[in-house]
């Protein structure tokens, strides 16, 4: 009986840490709680949010300062998400090079 109150426990704990957190109704407290955001860019994007939520992760990274392509993929592997859609990063520039060249 124990163990099984302690492993549905163990399972309740597990599912809310990986909760996702998205970025247009997260407070200040969930968006300190992603790792790699600080009261700096919680404000931020706070500040950003207060004009209109953001439409997308492209959006994010225009509006908040110091959050690139890399900065937006950490972030969204440690949960954070942006209209409950996690980080795809843009095509890769060899992918992108191959598709400029002409046919021969």
């Amino acid at each position: 009986m124990f163990t099984r109150i302690l492993a549905s426990l163990l399972a309740f704990v597990a599912t809310i840490s990986f909760a996702a957190v998205d970025v247009n109704v997260a407070t200040v407290a969930d968006l300190d709680s992603i790792k790699g955001i600080g009261p700096s860019t919680s404000g931020r994007i706070l500040e950003e949010r207060k004009a209109s939520p953001f439409k997308g992760w492209s959006d994010l990274m225009k509006r908040v300062p110091g959050i690139g392509e890399k900065r937006a993929a950490k972030l969204s592997a440690e949960g954070l998400t942006v209209n409950g859609e996690a980080f795809k990063p843009a095509a890769s520039d060899a992918t992108d090079k191959k598709a400029a060249s002409p046919a021969k």
